[in-house]
């Protein structure tokens, strides 16, 4: 009767007499309150599983009768302890980045990237190698191995990109990225790009020339496969998350330090250390972006600023050291959410005060 009840509490159900009897219960013994956090961690990472969408996502309330203090005492304590749990973050963005997307050409020429403008790329011939769509940029043809020249592709805070290769590969690019690859890949040889930041990879089949992504110290190296990569240069690993297909990542300086993933499996190289581990994940948290969602799985505060300010294009300062040391699990739509309102709804959870101030935002302890 008690998981029954949890579970209407849960998906926002249950009565106020049945909020009240499962809060008494909490309250009558540690077991109780081990075994509650138990099944809530549960039903949250099942439900971030699911594909989330704003119908089918019930967002968690409280509805004390009595004992109102006490009871949201504990409710907010669980939810700290969780994270944000099912609940998805679905707002009107206010948010807007002025910069641009920025292609450098490997002639020394820049074109900026704009919604609506139309871009041709040709060769020194004359011959037409790309083409640019709405939101994306069409390469196609082969170069002669001594004629490989290489773009570069920076997208801003604020933005995603996707690329098609020469050879079909697609790569959508995440904010803060930049993609160093050939116009036309050659008729012999690899298919090597160079990445800061991070991208997800559709990596056209290829067994003749393996594709390569390097990133730093490491690379990754694969024939064909659905893999997301996460090289941001301020963080000290490179993580490497494979959907489908295989991949291995090596050392560049030593190819032997190397490790070979199978589907669901993330590898995660350590600049200081030089070492590679691997782990089981559920590769849907990290290729979310994709789908223009941020997917939090009892990840730091810490970390959460850093995302956020990458797809915001915002300046977090975060002054609060109770929040600073706290994990959440949750999901926002970038598309339909602002950050007063991501922010609003934390301070449910945890209370603090900030202030915006153009893209600057300060986050505070309440005094």
């Amino acid at each position: 009767m008690t998981s029954e009840i949890i579970y209407k509490y849960l998906s926002n159900e249950a009565s106020e007499q049945e909020i009240q009897t499962l809060f008494e219960w909490i309250d009558a013994s540690e077991e109780n309150k081990k075994q509650f956090i138990t099944i809530k961690k549960t039903w949250a990472l099942t439900a971030l599983s699911e594909n989330i969408s704003e119908d089918s996502v019930p967002v968690i309330k409280i509805k004390p009768k009595n004992k109102a203090a006490k009871y949201l005492q504990y409710a907010a304590a669980f939810l700290v302890l969780l994270g944000l749990g099912r609940i998805a973050f679905n707002f009107n963005q206010k948010t807007k980045s002025s910069k641009e997307i920025v292609l450098e050409l490997g002639n020394g020429k820049t074109e900026y990237i704009t919604k609506n403008n139309h871009i041709n790329l040709v060769n020194d011939k004359g011959e037409l190698i790309a083409r640019k769509l709405p939101g994306q940029i069409v390469y196609f043809g082969k170069a002669k191995d001594n004629d490989i020249v290489y773009n570069s592709l920076k997208v801003p805070y604020g933005k995603t990109f996707k690329l098609i290769l020469s050879d079909g590969t697609v790569v959508s690019l995440n904010s803060g990225t930049t993609l160093r690859y050939p116009e036309q890949f050659g008729v012999n040889g690899k298919r090597t790009v160079y990445l800061t930041g991070e991208a997800f990879f559709e990596v056209a089949k290829d067994k003749e020339h393996p594709f390569i992504v390097n990133v730093n110290q490491a690379a990754i190296e694969v024939l064909g496969t659905k893999f997301n990569v996460s090289a941001y240069p301020e963080n000290p690993s490179v993580n490497s998350v494979l959907v489908e297909g295989s991949i291995q990542m090596y050392e560049t300086e030593n190819t032997s330090n190397a490790v070979l993933l199978k589907p669901n499996q993330m590898a995660t190289w350590q600049n200081n250390s030089k070492k590679i581990t691997t782990k089981l994940v559920d590769p849907a948290f990290y290729s979310a972006w994709t789908k223009g969602e941020l997917a939090f799985n009892d990840t730091p505060f810490s970390t959460i600023i850093k995302i956020i300010q990458r797809a915001y294009d915002v300046e977090i300062i975060n002054k609060n050291s109770d929040l600073g040391k706290q994990n959440f699990t949750g999901t926002i739509k970038i598309s339909d959410s602002s950050i007063e309102n991501i922010l609003d709804l934390l301070k449910r959870d945890t209370p603090f005060d900030y202030t915006i101030e153009q893209n600057k935002i300060t986050i505070t302890n309440i005094p």
